[in-house]
């Protein structure tokens, strides 16, 4: 009888601790752009499902690897891949579960609607600084840029557009975090500036077209509008917790977990892989086009 009790009371405590690290939530840091496009709604279903808080963090995609790869925290969201060699970024291992633009975007009063990817060029160089240069009135034409080369949208601008990693921006004012920049162009009529769809969509701003092309979903899913690139989720395989994460990772390409994704009007990267060709082909153009000028 005694031992039947001790038996009894071992299997509640036991219950009770597997109990506790079920409640204990995961904490998730990184991209801005991953944050505000579908995360929330991820981590919400995630939780109603399985019991599970996810506390969302930001701080940009560079600290969602590295956060991750030094265990301060679970999982990371980041919108460019692992920098070669980085001894910070090494043992973090990404994973993606969706498709994201980049696209340009303008104050709501500004009138133009269109902005070809030679001008985009142009005017990160510099040598665009009036808006009437591209069908707009005549005022000065403000870039908004991020400080850091390596941000997600920085690097993948310099990939997809320029092909050059260590290419100088010549901007009116430098930001931060895709944040900052957005709420910059919201009340200021003369900017410009590039940050992700999925987070533009949910600001007070003007998307422009790119070349005559709408970043719409199906224009994302398709390849029609260029500048598209994959949003990550970063873990560390050597952390304790790494069955509940990939828990969270594998929810977020099922079926309710894509369709989640889809509602936030970002594609998911199951639905889209033959975008990973043309993304390589296209980086090849312009790194080569980069090569020959």
């Amino acid at each position: 009888m005694k031992k039947a009790i001790l038996v009894a009371l071992s299997l509640l405590s036991t219950l009770a601790v597997g109990t506790l690290n079920a409640a204990e939530p995961l904490v998730w840091a990184g991209c801005g752009i991953t944050k505000k496009s579908f995360m929330a709604e991820l981590a919400a279903a995630y939780t109603k499902k399985y019991g599970t808080e996810i506390i969302l963090e930001g701080g940009g995609a560079a600290k969602g690897i590295r956060r991750v790869g030094n265990k301060e925290v679970d999982i990371g969201g980041t919108c460019r891949p692992k920098l070669p060699g980085h001894p910070q970024e090494l043992v973090t291992q990404l994973n993606p579960v969706a498709w994201d633009a980049l696209t340009v975007i303008v104050n709501p009063s500004n009138p133009v609607d269109n902005i070809t990817l030679e001008q985009l060029k142009a005017i990160y160089n510099g040598k665009i600084t009036n808006w009437k240069e591209i069908g707009g009135p005549d005022k000065p034409l403000e870039l908004m840029a991020r400080k850091s080369k390596n941000s997600g949208v920085g690097r993948t601008l310099r990939e997809l557009v320029f092909g050059d990693y260590d290419k100088e921006f010549i901007a009116h004012t430098y930001h931060p975090s895709s944040g900052p920049l957005e709420k910059a162009i919201e009340s200021n009529p003369n900017a410009i500036g590039v940050t992700g769809i999925s987070s533009a969509r949910k600001r007070n701003v003007k998307i422009l077209k790119l070349d005559g092309i709408e970043p719409n979903f199906d224009n994302i899913r398709t390849g029609a509008y260029q500048l598209y690139r994959p949003l990550y989720i970063a873990f560390n395989p050597n952390n304790p917790r790494h069955r509940e994460i990939k828990k969270f990772i594998d929810f977020a390409h099922s079926r309710q977990g894509r369709a989640i994704i889809k509602e936030q009007g970002a594609v998911p990267y199951l639905d889209a892989l033959h975008l990973i060709r043309k993304q390589r082909e296209q980086w090849q153009k312009s790194h080569d086009m980069m090569q020959n000028s």
